[in-house]
């Protein structure tokens, strides 16, 4: 998803026509629909106060989402593929489909395992409005990629469900968490990711309306 993509869907999302966003940014309607459109860019002041407006980092706005999955590092690129395909296919089978809860590994910890051919996963979190936790994929019993996660509940509307629906909404250009952005009813989840597969690290946050209810940050990447 590029910029002026991220716009349209920003400035629809909180209500606002062109010309109420221009008159908010003291800029000119035409302005910004040559943004939505492709043909122009703003300036670097323009896009520290879509970032302040919108709730979202610059690096959300400008970074194409597209481009992060460059591979670099160790990892053969179709066993990269593999194994971001196999992540996507344990986080709908563990704590995002409410499936495959396990023992504990740690004292009042919660694990979910997931496994499926030379692949296993495991997730393993302790806390509750405030957590933190770690997920890891071994194949063939070594293990091939971790990410650990520190989150916390802002706010009393912050639903547990909804949280689960946009995570399960991960796709291979986003497969570190959820989605760039997911929407359903007074809901939104967005997501920003510095790096790739291999080495990132992201922040996730949920919205009630325009409150912020939820964050997490997270990292992680391929073990060598």
């Amino acid at each position: 998803m590029n910029f002026s993509e991220k716009l349209q869907i920003l400035r629809k999302n909180k209500g606002l026509t062109q010309e109420a966003l221009a008159d908010k940014l003291n800029v000119s309607r035409q302005a910004v629909a040559k943004w939505e459109s492709g043909q122009a860019y703003p300036d670097i002041s323009n896009l520290i106060q879509i970032s302040d407006l919108m709730s979202v980092t610059v690096d959300y706005l400008v970074r194409d989402q597209q481009c992060m999955m460059n591979v670099t590092g160790g990892k053969d690129k179709t066993d990269l593929d593999e194994l971001i395909t196999f992540r996507l296919e344990a986080n709908v089978n563990t704590y995002a489909a409410f499936m495959n809860e396990t023992d504990s590994t740690r004292l009042d910890s919660h694990d979910f395992r997931y496994t499926n051919g030379d692949y296993t996963y495991h997730d393993t979190y302790v806390g509750g409005e405030q957590f933190a936790g770690e997920e890891a994929i071994w194949e063939k019993g070594k293990a091939v990629y971790a990410m650990n996660y520190l989150g916390r509940v802002l706010e009393k509307e912050f639903s547990g469900n909804f949280l689960k629906e946009a995570l399960r909404a991960a796709d291979h250009k986003m497969p570190y968490r959820g989605p760039e952005y997911y929407q359903s009813g007074e809901y939104t989840y967005k997501c920003s990711v510095n790096g790739d597969f291999t080495w990132f690290q992201g922040y996730e946050e949920i919205y009630f309306h325009d409150k912020k209810v939820y964050e997490c940050f997270f990292h992680g990447g391929v073990m060598k």
